[in-house]
């Protein structure tokens, strides 16, 4: 499974894409509202940092022509943009004409197994369940995944991105059940570095270190 770092906050992005293992970004209104400046503008700067890795940026529209030109505008700011649309009927509509202008889409705000069947048949790139939220109403985020990645399993074209993700364990659950990429923000990818046995390990080996060099042979 591949990461992805979920926030429109650059200096965040710039750091978290240093560490090596940030395979492509997600965006949503929300994010970018926190910024203070225009969709347009966030998401372009992001795209120039992140080079041809993939960042996903959302349409703000409900209405079905409104969605397919911002979708499209979207696309234009980038090569690397894949545009975000809702899982809704006119999302899905405007996910099959963005797909077959060769515009990548990622469906998102995924709840179902039928709606996750639905997007993959629309055309979708990117399929954007979220396991946090369905886990803070009872019921089983993980388990989603598992039966998506069944369900669509001979659409190669498809991917799921596991979104919402909550915890390092989530991030872990979410591989072990097959999804192909996570969106994970940046507190939870730093958290998923940390295990107290590696900073023990390592204080161990710094000090049998120190005592050589205080001792040499």
């Amino acid at each position: 499974m591949e990461l992805f770092v979920d926030t429109a906050d650059i200096e965040q992005i710039r750091e978290c894409t240093e560490y090596g293992f940030v395979a492509g970004v997600t965006t949503n209104p929300t994010l970018i509202m926190k910024s203070g400046r225009s969709n347009a503008e966030v998401v372009g700067d992001i795209c120039a940092l992140m080079g041809d890795r993939p960042v996903s940026a959302e349409v703000v529209s409900t209405a079905r022509e409104e969605m397919f030109a911002e979708g499209v505008d979207l696309a234009g700011i980038a090569s690397n943009v894949v545009v975000k649309v809702p899982m809704t009927l006119d999302g899905l509509a405007v996910c099959r004409r963005l797909a077959d202008r060769d515009i990548r889409v990622n469906v998102t705000l995924a709840f179902s197994v039928a709606q996750i069947v639905l997007a993959a048949n629309a055309g979708a790139t990117y399929i954007s369940p979220f396991i946090g939220r369905l886990d803070d109403l009872g019921e089983d985020g993980v388990g989603l995944i598992e039966d998506a990645c069944a369900a669509i399993g001979d659409l190669a074209d498809v991917k799921i991105l596991a979104a919402s993700i909550r915890s390092p364990l989530h991030a872990v659950q979410a591989a072990i059940a097959g999804a192909d990429f996570a969106t994970v923000p940046p507190a939870v990818l730093r958290a998923m570095i940390h295990h107290p046995l590696t900073d023990r390990g390592l204080e161990a080996f710094l000090a049998d270190y120190r005592k050589s060099c205080d001792h040499p042979g």
